[in-house]
């Protein structure tokens, strides 16, 4: 049984684990993560050039007379929100941010510097015609107009167009003119990148082990009976893709391993690959088709190549910029005091030097905020709600209570010592090493809200008879195996079934999974689906599931915005028949977690909809609505009993 972590069920004070890098969206922004974190750190940055002690910064940081302007926002106002009349003022958000992401901000605003000093060495001049004309490029990748790509940004990715010009346009121009030389597209690159994205491909199983003498055996069983070998896969295989019978992305040209690809494109369909060593891993290929080049048009051929053309520039530009960063480092005095105790003590006020210019604890803060500010600001306003939550009902959040919640954590991840008790250090050492952040900020951002919220939602949580007994037929009971369809149109989803209905047999369910399906597993595995339990969250598809004999065709189930379709090949044999004292227990603690989760969430949405909010930093208001749910009729309503 599995259970979950407390610290991902609350609404996070940070995104505990969700650092995204700013340049690498899902818009496809151009500046790829390595050197876009070097130079604004894994946040969205502010429209702010290199801040130096005098606050050098141009419009669009160039090798130009620059202007001077502050290096972050000035202060306008000392109070940054206020919850229920509790204000928070700027100085908390401040130390909260720095807290945060002191260490990356300063590391970014020290290598925009770096870059803008480069620039002016070198006469490197990137001008204001030169950001518009890259945004307009950019855009025109999209089939976007420019004003119509940075709404887009504004929008989905919380991208100002100042931002962008300044963090991430003017970074990667100024980036491609040092490395011009070491960035050049050879006709060799290019071509090697238009067989990979356009040319044939290999659609493939693949059983993966460690051990050379598993790899022989398996190979052995594979070529005796080829059509087993979805089934070895799924048994034997030590890679992800044994979940789907061993199946895996296409196989393109000069993207891998160079052995393994020259040996998938020699076999023919159904040929079993020799046992062929990658790393230290030993792999075979089943072939299941040899796809052929996709045809470009020649009207298309030119922007498919200056596209192709593009993504080699920029993965030659993650090398060189990276190469870049660290000759500039070495040849530049910078002298990091935000993270040297002596030096602090040296230098009070001052976060770096560079070239015996200084940078601010302030300035350093100020950029934090610009950069960071709104998320901590929301998290600050979090906390705050719990610990009036708490203070009004005379409750605290303990050391031990802290040292309780680490410990169910690392056992509900398995953090186990020989002697089955929670292995805490190595869990702090894994969690903190994940996220590159301190204990402390852990405990503060991920454990104490979770530990608050159980706190107040605890003693209203009752697991019943009722609970204990469908968990275990969730847990425990029969369940039906089957082959599944999924389709999105219910008129389409009517044209399978009657196709079903006329040929009953398992072969042609497959075909037409495999054929129709829009779920990933079913159509490629024939239908095959894992079999489906009481009590999981689906009533519907349970009810219509269990109703089933083998060989049964269901009706078109609604599920959501899909259409199911289900053949029945059967039911399981249960392994436990009866509910001993063992198994009760068990199931008693991970309902009552499952159930003190589900508590927490309405629990901390009644809090938020029910506070009084005004976030001056997002320039928002939030008036108290009245409570419609408290905690006990939350922790009354009926969960699922699925607590696997």
């Amino acid at each position: 049984m599995t259970r979950k972590d407390g610290c991902g069920r609350v609404p996070p004070l940070r995104k505990w684990t969700s650092r995204l890098c700013y340049a690498a969206g899902a818009v496809g922004l151009l500046v790829v993560c390595v050197y876009l974190r070097q130079i604004s750190g894994p946040e969205p940055a502010s429209a702010q050039a290199p801040a130096d002690a005098t606050a050098v910064a141009p419009r669009t940081p160039a090798a130009g007379a620059p202007a001077k302007q502050p290096a972050a926002p000035a202060k306008t106002s000392n109070v940054m929100a206020a919850v229920n009349g509790e204000q928070i003022t700027r100085q908390e958000l401040a130390d909260a941010c720095l807290q945060r992401y002191g260490n990356d901000v300063l590391e970014g605003i020290v290598n925009k510097h770096l870059i803008w000093q480069a620039c002016q060495q070198k006469g490197v001049n990137i001008t204001d015609k030169d950001v518009e004309e890259e945004i307009n490029r950019m855009a025109g990748k999209f089939g976007l107009s420019a004003s119509r790509w940075l709404l887009l940004l504004q929008q989905e990715r919380d991208i100002s167009p100042e931002q962008y010009r300044r963090e991430i346009i003017w970074p990667t121009l100024a980036l491609r003119a040092l490395a011009a030389k070491e960035i050049v597209v050879t006709p060799e690159e290019l071509q090697k990148a238009m067989e990979s994205e356009f040319g044939p491909q290999v659609k493939a199983r693949a059983i993966t082990v460690r051990s050379q003498e598993k790899a022989a055996e398996l190979h052995a069983k594979a070529v005796a009976n080829p059509a087993e070998f979805g089934t070895l896969a799924k048994n034997y295989s030590e890679d992800q893709s044994a979940s789907v019978h061993g199946l895996i992305p296409p196989i393109r040209k000069h993207l891998g391993d160079e052995n393994l690809e020259r040996i998938a494109f020699s076999l023919r369909p159904g040929e079993i690959s020799p046992v062929i060593q990658v790393a230290q891993q030993y792999v075979i290929l089943q072939c299941e088709k040899q796809l052929e080049a996709t045809y470009i048009a020649p009207r298309f051929r030119e922007d498919a190549e200056n596209r192709m053309r593009d993504r080699v520039q920029d993965q030659k530009l993650r090398a060189a910029a990276a190469s870049l960063f660290q000759r500039l480092q070495e040849s530049a005095q910078v002298a990091n005091v935000y993270n040297d105790e002596k030096l602090r003590k040296q230098m009070p006020g001052v976060a770096a030097t560079i070239n015996s210019q200084k940078i601010s604890i302030q300035q350093l803060a100020e950029e934090c905020i610009t950069r960071n500010g709104k998320d901590v600001l929301e998290g600050e306003i979090h906390r705050r709600l719990l610990q009036q939550a708490l203070k009004k009902k005379s409750q605290q959040v303990t050391e031990a209570d802290i040292d309780a919640e680490i410990a169910r954590a690392a056992d509900s991840y398995g953090y186990l010592k020989p002697d089955g008790s929670p292995d805490i250090e190595r869990w702090l050492q894994d969690v903190t090493k994940e996220e590159g952040a301190t204990i402390e900020l852990y405990v503060r951002d991920a454990v104490w809200p979770s530990v608050a919220l159980k706190k107040l939602v605890d003693a209203s949580v009752v697991v019943t008879e009722d609970d204990i007994q469908k968990g275990f037929v969730s847990n425990y009971g029969p369940r039906v195996e089957c082959l599944a369809i999924v389709l999105s149109d219910h008129r389409q989803a009517q044209k399978v079934w009657e196709m079903a209905r006329a040929n009953p047999t398992d072969q042609f369910f497959g075909e037409l999974a495999q054929q129709y399906s829009v779920d990933g597993v079913s159509r490629e595995n024939f239908g095959r689906v894992p079999p489906i339990r009481q009590f999981g969250g689906q009533p519907e598809l349970e009810k219509e599931a269990f109703a089933l004999k083998p060989g049964d065709l269901s009706g078109i189930i609604a599920s959501g915005d899909s259409y199911i379709i289900l053949r029945c090949t059967g039911q399981t044999t249960p392994v436990v028949a009866s509910l001993d004292d063992e198994v009760r227990e068990e199931l008693v603690k991970d309902i009552r977690e499952k159930k003190v989760r589900l508590a927490m969430g309405v629990e901390f949405d009644r809090l938020r909809e029910t506070a009084q909010i005004e976030n001056y930093l997002a320039g928002t208001f939030q008036s108290p609505k009245q409570p419609a749910l408290t905690n006990a009729s939350a922790a009354a309503k009926p969960a699922s009993a699925s607590v696997r």
